[in-house]
C-alpha cells in the first residue's frame, strides 16, 4: 500500500491494528514477516528499509532489522538461494476474519443491537422520495416483513450497488476476487510469513503459518461471477499461486497433489479509472442518496474508523447520536472471572479469550470433557464446534465448518472424516433428526468438492 501511495490507509490500518492487537490477543496476534532481497530485483534493502521506517513511525515503535544472507537463511532455510542478497524481517498482524465479525455482532447484540442471519432485503422503502425502511425476506422460512428507521445504511459490500435506485450516479463497486491454497504445514513449513513479489506481474503474495496450516494467496482479479454464488477458485489462479511457490520455495517441489483445500472471497472495492485490479484504491468510501448512505471499501481491520465515519454522516439524522473526542475500544473487556482451572495450555486459552470475548466462560465450562480436546491438525477444540451450533446462528452445515470455525478448509477433504462426532453435536444442539442431517450432509459435501477444492 506504501508503495501505491495510500498513506492515509497504511497509517489508519497500523494504528487500528495496534489498537486490535492489545484489545484482543488471541483474535489478532502478532506475526513477523520476511522479504528476501535479491542481486538485480526490485526493491533493494535500503528502499525497502525507508518503507518500513514510515510504517514503524505510525507504530511508533522500530519492528524492521536487515540480515546478510548467512544469517536471513536460518529464518527463511528453504528460500530459493540464488543471488540472494539478505532479507529483511517485520512486524505486522494475522487476524482470523469470519471470528473477528462475529466478535463484533455479538458484542453489538450485547450492547442492544438486533441481528438477523439468511434474510435478504428485497427492496427499498420510500416517503417522500427519501428512504425509510427496507422490506426483507426471511430465506429460510419464506416470510417478508418491513423494516422502518430513521437512518438506513447500505453496508452490503460487494452487494452495495444493487440496493441504489435507477437514477444513481455516484460510486461503484468492482469486485475483486481474492483466492487462496492451503497446504498443510509440514508440506510448506514457514514459521513467519513470507512476502514473494510474482515474477509475472509483480504483485506481493504472501506465504504465511495459520491455525496449524501454511497459506498461499492471494490473488487480485476481476469477479465476473454471480455474486450470490459461493466463490471459487480458478485453474489460472491455482497456477498463479503454485508458480510463485516454486520459484521462492524450489527445494519444496509443490504439486497441485499437495494442495489440502483452496478458498476465495470477493473484496468491495470502489472502482476507478485503473485498468489493473491490483492499482485500485483499497480506502473506504461514503455516500448518501435519497437519505440511504452507503459505505463500502476500506479494510476490515480499519471497521471502527469506518463505522464512526458512517455515524458522523448519519449525525444530522439521529440527535441522539453524539461524536466523541476519544473513540471507544473497538471490543469491550472481558470481566475478570477466573477461568476454569482445566487443563488447557496458555496458547489456547489466549486464543479462545480472543475470539469469543466474554462467552469464553460458557465456552469452558463444558460438561463433556472430550470437548476439550483439540480437533486432530487444528487448533480448534471440539468446544467451539458445540458453542456454535449451540449459540452462533447455525442454519446450516457449512455455517458451521467454514464459518464459525474453519476447520472446513484446515482438514482434508473438508474435516468428512469427523462428520459422525459432527453429526452428533448437531443432532443434540440444534435438533437435526437423521433425515435434515443426510440433507446437510450431502449439500455441505457438494459445496466443497465444488468451491473449496480443486477445479
Amino acid at each position: 500500500y506504501l508503495l501505491s501511495g495510500d498513506v492515509k490507509l497504511v497509517r489508519a490500518a497500523v494504528r487500528e491494528r495496534d489498537q486490535l492487537l492489545s484489545q484482543a490477543p488471541g483474535l489478532i496476534d502478532p506475526l513477523g514477516f520476511l522479504f528476501s532481497h535479491y542481486k538485480g530485483r526490485f526493491p533493494g534493502p535500503h528502499l525497502f528499509g525507508g518503507l518500513l521506517w514510515a510504517y514503524d513511525l505510525f507504530s511508533g515503535s522500530s519492528n524492521h532489522h536487515y540480515y546478510p544472507a548467512p544469517e536471513y537463511l536460518l529464518l527463511a532455510p528453504n528460500i530459493d538461494q540464488r543471488r540472494l542478497k539478505g532479507g529483511t524481517s517485520y512486524l505486522d498482524a494475522v487476524v482470523d476474519d469470519a471470528r473477528l465479525v462475529l466478535r463484533t455482532i455479538r458484542e453489538a447484540c450485547e450492547e442492544e443491537a438486533f441481528a438477523l442471519n439468511y434474510v435478504r432485503v428485497q427492496e427499498l422503502l420510500f416517503e417522500k422520495n427519501r428512504v425509510i425502511g427496507v422490506c426483507v425476506k426471511d430465506e429460510i422460512a419464506g416470510n417478508e416483513t418491513d423494516l422502518f428507521a430513521r437512518v438506513v445504511v447500505n453496508a452490503t459490500g460487494v452487494w452495495a450497488d444493487q440496493l441504489h435506485s435507477s437514477k444513481y450516479n455516484g460510486p461503484h463497486i468492482r469486485p475483486l476476487r481474492g483466492s487462496h491454497l492451503v497446504f498443510p504445514f509440514w508440506k510448506l513449513p514457514v514459521s513467519q510469513a513470507v512476502t514473494l513479489r510474482h515474477p509475472a506481474d509483480k504483485r506481493p503474495v504472501f506465504v504465511f503459518p495459520w491455525e496449524g496450516a501454511t497459506i498461499v494467496g492471494t490473488t487480485d482479479l476481476d469477479h465476473g461471477e454471480p455474486l450470490n454464488s459461493e466463490p471459487r477458485i480458478s485453474f489460472p489462479e491455482i497456477e498463479y499461486l503454485l508458480d510463485i511457490v516454486r520459484y521462492q520455495f524450489p527445494s519444496v517441489e509443490l504439486e497441485r497433489s499437495d494442495i489440502l483445500s483452496t478458498f476465495a472471497g470477493v473484496r468491495p472495492v470502489i472502482g476507478g479509472s485503473k485498468k489493473r485490479p491490483s492499482s485500485e484504491k483499497r480506502d473506504h468510501s461514503i455516500w448518501e442518496q435519497d437519505g440511504m448512505i452507503s459505505v463500502s471499501g476500506g479494510k476490515l481491520t480499519t471497521f471502527r474508523l469506518i463505522a464512526q465515519d458512517v455515524l458522523r454522516v448519519a449525525a444530522p439524522l439521529i440527535p441522539s447520536v453524539e461524536e466523541r473526542g476519544t473513540p471507544d475500544p473497538p471490543f469491550n473487556k472481558r470481566k475478570g472471572d477466573e477461568l476454569p482451572p482445566i487443563s488447557l495450555n496458555h496458547f489456547l486459552r489466549r486464543r479462545l479469550e480472543g475470539r469469543y470475548g466474554s462467552h469464553v466462560m460458557h465456552i469452558m465450562q463444558t460438561e463433556m470433557n472430550e470437548d476439550l480436546e483439540r480437533i486432530p491438525g487444528t487448533n480448534t477444540l471440539w468446544a467451539e464446534v458445540r458453542w456454535g451450533a449451540r449459540e452462533e446462528g447455525i442454519m446450516h452445515l457449512d455455517d458451521l465448518l467454514l464459518r464459525r470455525t474453519r476447520i472446513g478448509i484446515l482438514l482434508e477433504k473438508g474435516g468428512t472424516g469427523y462428520l459422525d462426532r459432527i453429526r452428533d453435536i448437531c443432532r443434540q444442539e440444534l435438533g437435526w433428526d437423521l433425515k435434515r442431517w443426510e440433507a446437510e450432509a450431502a449439500s455441505y459435501k457438494k459445496l466443497w468438492e465444488e468451491c473449496y477444492s480443486l477445479p
